[in-house]
């Protein structure tokens, strides 16, 4: 009996990562480099090839949704992993922050989520539960990835590799 009970524990937690699918990862960025005269912006050309790159850094991380605000300039950068993986894009309102990041927690799936200098930081920092620095005018490489291991968040900054020479 004994020998039988040790075996189903060791069964059990044998089986405790695959039943751990609750796990699941945000990234999340600012636009790439916008073009700098009008309201509305369009992507510059650097900017352009740094959306590609994001789309090639996120081809296998089995994003399931991805999210930005209504702007051309956040639009353009989630659009070639959207068309890679075959997703629409949401929109969402970066002025109801607290809101989104509960969604986003409930919806327990892999996500991108495009935002601007002022919104992703504050974003992050709600989910993560970490403090997060500001972005200046020109940072444009950061990826913030957040992970929830068993209900737990961890922060990862990880840095896009490409580099823009400053017009």
């Amino acid at each position: 009996m004994m020998k039988k009970l040790t075996l189903m524990t060791a069964g059990f937690l044998l089986l405790q990562p695959c039943l751990a699918s609750d796990n699941f990862t945000l990234y999340l960025v600012r636009h790439a480099e916008k073009q700098a005269d009008s309201k509305n912006p369009p992507l510059t050309r650097c900017g352009k090839a740094r959306a590609r790159q994001l789309a090639t850094l996120l081809s296998t991380v089995n994003i399931k949704s991805i999210y930005s605000t209504s702007y051309q300039r956040t639009m353009s950068t989630a659009a070639p992993l959207a068309k890679q993986q075959h997703i629409a894009i949401k929109q969402y309102n970066p002025k109801q922050l607290n809101q989104f990041a509960l969604h986003l927690k409930q919806d327990r799936k892999n996500a991108l989520i495009v935002g601007h200098s002022n919104t992703t930081p504050q974003l992050t920092q709600l989910l993560s539960e970490q403090k997060v620095a500001d972005l200046s005018e020109n940072d444009y490489q950061n990826l913030y990835q957040v992970q929830f291991i068993e209900d737990k968040s961890q922060l990862t900054l990880l840095k896009q590799p490409l580099a823009c020479k400053q017009h």
